[in-house]
């Protein structure tokens, strides 16, 4: 069964423009042990963290990098019988609100606004609500850095743009009651705070500055961001082959095609933004053309497949 994972991992962590080889090599096995914490959970409700907003953009929008993630992943698993509730701020709750439109089930969706009090608020709700949180995964979400304050790659202060999500993770004195899943690819998201703090200084531009102090239980990092979300839900497929079915029913590029359409036309996502390149509306992740994204499915599901 091993061999399924390393497959799974070696697919959603191969290079694409920066080298995070020492990154991806820190996670490797956590896919398998993040699957198998769902997988083994009797009653499993997920939460799920995205959205990632940039203001040097045109539009100024969120990016389109974690949406699909978290479509893929919660079309997944409420196909499945699993209950999902979807979690973001207030400047990309329109990209958001888009995606789960789509998604073939109904799920919770929770925004707040840009303050600390705001998040805490929400983390006392759903510790008190009569059906918590059993897992909560981020992908692609801003973590708070070494200054405290959430930056962009170039070291840039988004604190006025991202609520920090991060104390659904962790915070002082306090600890989070379900177990959580970090999943990014530039080292500045929430859950790679359990990186080597020397190997995000060395491999990640202004890293000293942007590496994420907040971590998480299981750490996935992949290529683009997406990517671990597609691999979790691959890994889960994996171990329940009972509700594999499910799990990939829309596991697909046709899928895949929809969630993004609705992220740019009707969401106004960006593809990432760059200092001497806006983003911009395009069907892109990562600058990668959606049929990128696809093979990357395509492979995922062959090696379930071949596994099974």
């Amino acid at each position: 069964m091993s061999s399924v994972f390393e497959a799974v991992e070696a697919s959603v962590g191969r290079m694409v423009r920066r080298d995070i080889s020492r990154l991806v090599a820190f996670a490797n096995g956590n896919i398998e042990k993040a699957a198998r914490s769902i997988a083994e959970h009797p009653s499993p409700h997920v939460g799920i963290i995205c959205g990632f907003f940039v203001r040097h953009a045109e539009p100024p929008s969120p990016e389109t990098d974690g949406l699909n993630g978290m479509a893929q992943l919660a079309a997944g698993l409420t196909e499945a019988g699993i209950k999902v509730t979807v979690i973001t701020d207030a400047p990309c709750a329109k990209a958001v609100w888009a995606v789960t439109k789509v998604l073939p089930h109904e799920v919770g969706l929770e925004i707040v606004s840009v303050d600390a009090t705001a998040v805490r608020n929400l983390r006392k709700n759903i510790e008190q609500s009569g059906n918590p949180l059993t897992h909560l995964v981020a992908i692609e979400r801003c973590s708070l850095g070494s200054d405290g304050k959430p930056h962009r790659e170039h070291g840039w202060d988004i604190s006025g743009d991202t609520a920090p999500l991060d104390y659904l993770f962790e915070d002082a004195g306090w600890q989070a009651p379900w177990k959580t899943i970090g999943i990014g690819d530039g080292g500045n998201e929430i859950g790679m705070g359990v990186l080597p703090l020397d190997i995000v200084e060395k491999d990640i531009p202004n890293g000293s500055l942007i590496a994420a102090k907040t971590g998480s239980d299981f750490l996935i990092v992949s290529g683009v961001a997406n990517w671990g979300a597609y691999g979790l839900l691959a890994a889960l497929s994996a171990i329940r082959a009972d509700i594999s079915p499910q799990l990939l029913k829309h596991f697909n590029g046709t899928f895949e095609t929809e969630v993004l359409e609705a992220a740019v036309n009707i969401g106004q996502a960006i593809d990432d933004s760059r200092v001497d390149r806006l983003g911009q509306l395009q069907m892109t992740i990562d600058r990668l053309p959606v049929a990128d994204h696809i093979a990357i499915i395509d492979d995922l599901k062959s090696i379930v497949a071949a596994h099974a």
